[in-house]
This record gives structure tokens, C-alpha cells and sequence, in this order.
């Protein structure tokens, strides 16, 4: 019996889009930042582990650019202190949250330090790395198909 080989559809790029409520002006900066990432995809409707919201939070909030390990120690002192449970801290988590705020252009990697990228504000990085680049690329892509099938 000869075993075939089944290709897997590897998207070339990827983006998740959700619309929320405006946000509140009592609302904490976790808060609006936990939203965000639910609305771009970073972070699943009930999902419990949501380290990512702290990363970036941490990434945010620094001045400097910080390593994954400085990283880990802010998120677990900052869950500590705001008395949220230490799930997905593991080190090798960190570092696949980070790969997807770097995949989104959001973050960015310069000798195995990270920082929000070019120190930019980051409505300004959504308008011209996301809005701007990002999406179109995905939504002509789209429209490809469905031309496809005519």
C-alpha cells in the first residue's frame, strides 16, 4: 500500500477581525487592551489564557526594549499583583506570544530584545502596517477566489 502525501492549505497570511462595543472611558488599560486582542484575533472569545494581553501590556508600558526573560519576570509580577491565576508563563509561551504580536507588525525583534515597533504609536502602526498593507493584501486575495469561480 502506497501512503499519499496530502498538501496542507498553509494560509500566506492571516487576519481576525471582531467588532466590540466602543470603549468605555472607566474601562482599565488591561481591559481595552484584553479587547484589542479579542478584535484582532490574538485572543479567542472565553479564552482563560490571556498572557498575550499582559506581554503586550508590558510591551507597552516599557520605555526600554526588553528580552523574553524580562518580559516573563514583568507579566508574572503584574499577574501577581492584579491577583490573576500564572497560567501559559512558561518561557516557551512567551516567546510564541510575542512571534504573533511580531507576525501582526505590532512588535518588533531587534537582538533578541523586543519593542513596540519603531517605538511607534500604535494607532499608527495599525493605520499603516495593518489598515493600509496588511488587510489589503488579504482582501484582494479574497476577491481572487471569488472571481475564480466566475
Amino acid at each position: 500500500m502506497v501512503k499519499k502525501t496530502v498538501s496542507k492549505d498553509i494560509p500566506l497570511a492571516e487576519l481576525t477581525l471582531r467588532k466590540y462595543e466602543k470603549p468605555s472611558s472607566e474601562a482599565t488599560q488591561r481591559e481595552i487592551i484584553k479587547k484589542l486582542c479579542l478584535s484582532i484575533g490574538l485572543l479567542q472569545p472565553g479564552d482563560s489564557r490571556d498572557v498575550v494581553v499582559d506581554i503586550f501590556h508590558v510591551l507597552i508600558d516599557s520605555k526600554n526594549e526588553l528580552n523574553s526573560d524580562e518580559i516573563q519576570e514583568r507579566v508574572i509580577e503584574y499577574r501577581k499583583k492584579n491577583k490573576l491565576v500564572l497560567n501559559g508563563i512558561a518561557q516557551s509561551n512567551i516567546r510564541r506570544q510575542l512571534r504573533r504580536l511580531r507576525e501582526l507588525f505590532l512588535v518588533e525583534k531587534i537582538a533578541n530584545r523586543y519593542r513596540i515597533a519603531e517605538n511607534e504609536k500604535l494607532h499608527n502602526l495599525f493605520e499603516e502596517r495593518i489598515k493600509k498593507y496588511y488587510l489589503p493584501s488579504i482582501l484582494s486575495r479574497v476577491e481572487d477566489y471569488f472571481k475564480a469561480l466566475k
